[in-house]
């Protein structure tokens, strides 16, 4: 429990074969990618891994190859969330025996389970002793988590910390100066990632500790720039890689996360291949975008 969960991590995306099988040497090689690149921790299994398309056979597989290639150098924290908090619980147990240093649970989506049941979900997911992170994203939940539910989450032994992706930058406010900083230096400090690209450098200036990327997953080393520049008060340099980056952190979104960030990978070179059913390729119109974007940012893009 006292790893700090701070800097960069990258939201890994699961490389695919063209007939949609998991590209497990590709995987491979995108964590080689990462760590090489300076990145400080990585996410599998999350949204951008398309996890909900995953078996278990799968994902076990791909657990066993992060924990492998990554051999202790930089945290690894493994998705492990679900709308079933019995299934959930299975695959935190799961995480903690295959020897990840964390996990990253979302708030259980469709449900919109109530606040008695959000805080029962969560201690059952801190119950088998490996580190929690929170994942809230109301957008593809239906369900955000107040700073006032936060505050009593945060007082579960094992609940470390939080992915907060409601896109309220005040409440990512309240959440640090109610939680984050009175707990600052203690034995039990609450770590505050950015979970959407474009309020890195909003959130690290207010008091933040980080950032679980989508967009790292193509410039690695200019993300952990950005929030080694941020978290060292540098705001000037930060300020300049920020805009630099904009154009990719909105386009990465214009269509459901991950199909342009894939799209753009392959471009790149980099293993990533399609996604899976039932997320479809991007439009043309998109994929245009996508492009010029690319070659904007000095990408030589592969057909």
């Amino acid at each position: 429990m006292n790893r700090e969960f701070k800097g960069a991590y990258t939201a890994l995306v699961t490389p695919m074969g063209e007939n949609g099988e998991v590209d497990y040497d590709g995987f491979r090689r995108l964590i080689a990618f990462q760590i090489e690149a300076g990145i400080d921790g990585l996410v599998p299994l999350g949204t951008t891994g398309e996890n909900p398309t995953l078996d278990d056979t799968e994902e076990e597989t791909l657990i066993k190859i992060a924990v492998e290639e990554n051999a202790g150098r930089v945290p690894l924290i493994i998705g492990a969330g679900s709308n079933s908090t019995r299934h959930m619980e299975g695959y935190v147990k799961r995480a903690r025996d295959l020897g990840a240093d964390a996990v990253l649970v979302v708030t259980p989506y469709y449900n919109k389970p109530n606040d008695s049941g959000i805080l029962r979900h969560f201690e059952t997911a801190a119950a088998p002793g490996l580190p929690v992170i929170i994942y809230n994203i109301a957008s593809r939940t239906g369900r955000n988590i107040p700073v006032s539910l936060m505050e009593k989450l945060a007082d579960i032994p094992g609940i470390v910390g939080v992915k907060e992706a409601s896109g309220d930058i005040t409440q990512m406010m309240e959440i640090i100066d109610r939680i984050a900083l009175p707990r600052k230096n203690t034995p039990r400090p609450f770590w505050v990632l950015a979970g959407d690209d474009s309020f890195t450098l909003p959130l690290l200036a207010l008091g933040g500790d980080g950032l679980i990327s989508v967009i790292s997953n193509l410039v690695p080393k200019k993300i952990a720039a950005l929030v080694g520049a941020s978290l060292g008060g540098d705001f000037a340099e930060a300020r300049r890689l920020h805009y630099e980056l904009l154009p990719l952190m909105k386009h990465a979104f214009i269509e459901t996360n991950p199909v342009p960030i894939k799209t753009a990978m392959n471009w790149a070179a980099l293993p990533a291949g399609p996604v899976r059913l039932p997320l479809g390729p991007l439009s043309a119109a998109s994929e245009k975008i996508v492009r010029q974007t690319l070659l904007n940012a000095g990408f030589a893009i592969k057909e």
